[in-house]
């Protein structure tokens, strides 16, 4: 794993030098024991978050074709309570959409205080599809890096943990992962030939991705490169980095709870000395 933070900001990330397959020495037995554990934390995490509401979490997930983000979803989310989740997916923008600016039809879907709201794809589209397939002119998606840092920077100045997640998986991985779709029945009606179009686009979006993590990473706003070529360690490791990021809070969540515990327990003492 490869954590971009403030400190590399501007500075160039090669894709082709991050591997996308687990470290040797990882297990996938030892790997699960480790993912159930986080998985307990998370809730527990969650639920402190949930009650003390002085924080959101916003998760963004970002990949090509066939890296799994909603895998991880199903597998990482499933951890956290449902009350408390909501999960956004991006298409092509609508007429109505268009018509906004490309950040409006984000900012309604950012979490409120206590709560985690998971991006499948995110406003990052407008300056990686757009980019990559011309949709809009260079003089205009150039201009959204920083609209972008400004957004997030915004969020988090607001209480909202922003994590985002590149899933970084190989074309040979990402090739038999795309014929598989065809063998098996129950995941054909992923079958699109716009995914094997866009291979043929592979280098434009590498660089398109570099050029995100060099802009866009803040300390505030970290970008994680996730190898996802294995499905349990691309779990694994935003398990890893989701808990790592909301263990700083808990202190602080805990102290509000109590906080507000007593003052209910005293106005309950109150209600009772009534006559």
């Amino acid at each position: 794993m490869q954590l971009i933070t403030s400190a590399r900001q501007g500075a160039r990330v090669r894709l082709e030098s991050i591997d996308t397959t687990p470290p040797k020495k990882a297990l996938k037995a030892d790997a699960k024991a480790e993912f159930d554990a986080l998985g307990e934390e998370l809730f527990d995490l969650q639920d402190l978050q949930w009650g003390a509401r002085l924080n959101s979490v916003l998760i963004v997930l970002q990949g090509r074709d066939t890296a799994g983000k909603d895998g991880t979803i199903k597998h990482v989310v499933g951890s956290l309570n449902p009350r408390g989740v909501s999960v956004a997916s991006f298409a092509v923008p609508s007429t109505e959409e268009r018509e906004h600016d490309f950040l409006w039809r984000i900012h309604r879907h950012t979490p409120r205080q206590g709560e985690f709201s998971i991006f499948n794809r995110s406003h990052y589209e407008d300056v990686l599809a757009v980019r990559v397939h011309d949709l809009a002119p260079k003089s205009l998606w150039t201009k959204r890096y920083e609209h972008i840092r400004d957004f997030e920077e915004m969020l988090s100045e607001n209480g909202t943990i922003v994590l985002k997640f590149f899933l970084h998986i190989s074309k040979k991985e990402q090739e038999q992962r795309l014929l598989d779709r065809e063998k098996e029945p129950r995941k054909a009606w992923k079958i699109s030939a716009g995914d094997w179009e866009d291979r043929r686009h592979w280098a434009d979006y590498t660089q398109a991705y570099q050029d995100v993590f060099a802009r866009t990473s803040t300390k505030n706003a970290p970008w994680t490169i996730v190898p996802a070529d294995s499905k349990w360690y691309r779990n694994l490791v935003v398990a890893r980095t989701v808990a790592a990021a909301l263990r700083p809070y808990r202190k602080r969540w805990q102290d509000r709870l109590d906080e507000v515990g007593a003052k209910k327990k005293a106005e309950l003492k109150a209600w009772r000395k009534k006559p």
